[in-house]
């Protein structure tokens, strides 16, 4: 397997999606990548020379963020929300959704499993 920034990209798949497993890179830059390094979208990712592969990194590294360099960029985007105190840190500190969504319905995968609140009557009961 090829390894692009740190990242070992499948060997059987079309270079253009391969390259999406590195992250930061998407459909729309890798296919930018490949037109800009002369590198056929269409071919296997197994097929590259070892050339190939470190100037892909190289091009990857010095033109985006990708990898732990975006990931550190997030989070300290996330955190300097949070010291200043803005509704948007809040928001991240809760674990709660951020962008303005219901939080009554629909919120599972922010909030997490359901936790259960002792005391309700259930239907049961009430007959």
């Amino acid at each position: 397997m090829p390894r692009v920034n740190g990242v070992d990209i499948p060997n059987d798949k079309r270079l253009d999606i391969s390259m999406t497993y590195v992250y930061g890179v998407g459909r729309v830059t890798a296919t930018k990548v490949c037109e800009f390094l002369g590198l056929d979208p269409g071919m296997a990712a197994r097929d590259l020379t070892e050339e190939q592969v470190t100037t892909l990194s190289n091009h990857l590294s010095k033109n985006y963020l990708v990898e732990g360099e975006l990931r550190r960029f997030n989070v300290s985007a996330i955190n300097r929300l949070r010291d200043i105190g803005c509704y948007r840190g809040f928001r991240h500190r809760r674990g709660l959704p951020v962008r303005g969504q219901r939080t009554k319905t629909n919120a599972r995968s922010r909030k997490g499993p359901k936790k259960t609140v002792a005391g309700k009557k259930s239907v049961k009961g009430m007959k």
